[in-house]
């Protein structure tokens, strides 16, 4: 910021100028003669009294902080910015610092703005928003290990009701910091108080906790959500912190939540506890905290909303239809919102879904006749298509996909996916797998869909290209499980390279350890290599957990296997009703001659 020294007087003298005139125009007071000894008469001599005075210093004001705003908004903030200043310092207002330093802020000069907030601070030494602006510079600049002082004064202007929550924002001013240990262990020095304060202990080693997050620190967070834990058992803040490491893959921040959950937590906590078990395919999990969120809050629309979907999955029909009815009663159809549009039109998708699974294809078309909101056109296509294909009507559902407009690469790519996925539940394979050999060529590094290209290949038999492609995935991402479990699976589905099977699958777990699929896949190498009680107690795991068709064909085949035939029928005939028409239950009854 340059500060144009000799245009500045220029306007000062304008100012003082403008003042003056102001001054001359002020009725003038005639003082009385005064006498003493020694002192001649001096009777009527015009004096200017303090008020005239007043007014020629209050007009200097005026003009330059006019002449300042004026600089200001006319492109030249350097100038209007000293003189704003410099009226702050004469006159000692607040608000005349604070617009110095805004100026500075919105012309982007960081420097003049920790000037104008010193000089603020310096003048105005109890003021809160004085030293705040300080702080919020200071970390804006990335001085962080400056910030310690103003942060310690900013802890202890904060008022005692409102402190705990005002420490759980503090890592969102050093969010920016472009070193996050060096501002963690600052935050940490400047909150050594509040650390050992019973009555903010909790939220102040939780917002320790997020600045070691933020700072990569998993090990240290985890700690820190620990102690405030053992500081107020019931206190949120720890909770929360566990929450966002086990979205982060820390297993080991599980117990810290769900001996909250145990209490009385805030509904949307567990609310977003089941979202994340739904991610990592906990569905009995998921369903039995919303079912707790139904009951305890049961005008959370949005619970009701997600648990029908869950119930739709597991194939329970009439339940997840009484909870769509709970959804609609609760939600406000006129509400206007895309949040609140994008829920009625999931719940109208999940209506169709239903009547599509009980046959009534009138019904359904009905249900997506109801989806108006221009922006949710596409999924309630891509489910007439659904209906199309399942009447025995590909060709006019594939045209009816592709009548769709493709405006963007994205939209594209969306319809070329809604194809694909369409094929594939006409078990339409190699014109699937035809498909996605373009989506693939659309984002070549995308994992995902990478990962069904090569499910397709497994589809059509093609498995050196489903190694190479899942072994391109792995060598990638190392993260992404799914690809590990898919080539260990299909090893042990084939018979071959038991052992390192074994390892892929073990490597897939590791990251996902809960997960009843990869459960699955580990179970079916133990019986590939001949130990069926362990191959068994894994599925019975896998199917407690997740009561699923292709889990149900294996846990069968086991059970046959063992001699525990009817168990098997039983076991078969529950994954039939889960789902009659999946391909690995369908193969093996037919390869084992059996009628559950």
């Amino acid at each position: 910021m340059d500060y144009y020294g000799p245009m500045v007087q220029t306007l000062r003298i304008l100012a003082a100028t403008f003042a003056t005139a102001l001054a001359a125009s002020a009725t003038p007071t005639w003082a009385q003669a005064t006498t003493g000894p020694g002192s001649p008469a001096k009777a009527n001599t015009p004096t200017v009294s303090s008020s005239a005075s007043d007014a020629l210093l209050d007009a200097t004001l005026f003009y330059e902080i006019l002449i300042g705003e004026i600089l200001t908004r006319s492109g030249d903030p350097g100038t209007g910015y000293t003189l704003v200043l410099e009226a702050a310092r004469r006159s000692n207002d607040e608000h005349l610092y604070q617009r110095a330093a805004d100026i500075a802020l919105q012309s982007r000069s960081g420097d003049a703005a920790l000037a104008a907030a010193l000089a603020w601070k310096e003048s105005w030494p109890r003021s809160r928003e004085a030293n705040r602006y300080v702080l919020q510079i200071l970390v804006a600049l990335n001085r962080i290990e400056e910030t310690f002082a103003p942060l310690r004064q900013e802890l202890e202007n904060m008022p005692a009701p409102t402190k705990a929550s005002s420490l759980l924002a503090l890592p969102q001013m050093y969010r920016r910091a472009s070193d996050k240990a060096q501002a963690a262990a600052i935050v940490e020095k400047a909150l050594a108080s509040e650390l050992a304060d019973p009555a903010t202990s909790a939220a102040a080693w939780t917002a320790v906790g997020r600045m070691r997050l933020m700072a990569d620190d998993k090990s240290g967070a985890l700690e820190a959500a620990q102690r405030g834990q053992a500081q107020d058992p019931t206190g949120e803040g720890p909770a929360v912190l566990a929450l966002e490491l086990l979205e982060g893959g820390m297993a080991q921040a599980e117990p810290l939540l769900t001996r909250h959950l145990s209490g009385k937590p805030a509904p949307d906590l567990r609310m977003a506890y089941a979202r994340l078990l739904l991610e990592l395919q906990r569905y009995a999990e998921a369903q039995q905290q919303l079912q707790l969120v139904t009951t305890e809050k049961p005008d959370m629309a949005q619970a009701w909303l997600v648990q029908a979907a869950l119930q739709l999955q597991d194939n329970h029909l009439a339940q997840a239809e009484a909870s769509l009815q709970r959804f609609l009663a609760l939600s406000t159809p006129t509400a206007d919102s895309d949040a609140a549009r994008s829920a009625q039109t999931q719940a109208y998708l999940l209506y169709a879904q239903i009547a599509e699974k009980r046959g009534d294809f009138a019904g359904a078309e009905a249900w997506l006749g109801r989806i108006e909101n221009e922006k949710d056109l596409f999924s309630a296509q891509t489910r007439r298509a659904s209906l199309l294909a399942r009447q025995g009507k590909l060709s006019q559902a594939r045209a009816l996909l592709r009548s769709m407009p493709a405006p963007t690469d994205e939209a594209q790519r969306m319809n070329l996916m809604a194809e694909v996925q369409l094929l594939r539940e006409a078990r339409a394979y190699r014109e699937a797998y035809a498909l996605q050999e373009q989506v693939v060529a659309l984002a070549p590094q995308d994992d995902d869909l990478a990962y069904e290209l090569a499910m397709l290949a497994d589809k059509v038999k093609d498995h050196k290209t489903m190694e190479r492609l899942l072994r391109q995935i792995m060598a990638r991402n190392p993260g992404y499980h799914h690809a590990f479990n898919a080539l260990g699976y299909s090893f042990a589905e084939r018979g071959i390279h038991l052992a390192e099977a074994r390892a892929l699958v073990m490597k897939a777990l590791n990251h996902a350890p809960n997960d009843p699929f990869i459960t699955d896949s580990l179970a079916w190498v133990e019986f590939r290599t001949g130990n069926l009680p362990q191959a068994l107690s894994l599925l019975e795991t896998a199917f407690k957990a997740r009561p699923d068709a292709e889990i149900a064909a294996h846990l069968g085949e086991v059970l046959w296997t063992m001699g525990a035939k009817d168990r098997a029928r039983a076991i078969w005939k529950e994954g039939t009703q889960l789902s009659a028409d999946n391909d690995v239950l369908r193969e093996t009854l037919q390869r084992l001659g059996v009628q559950p």
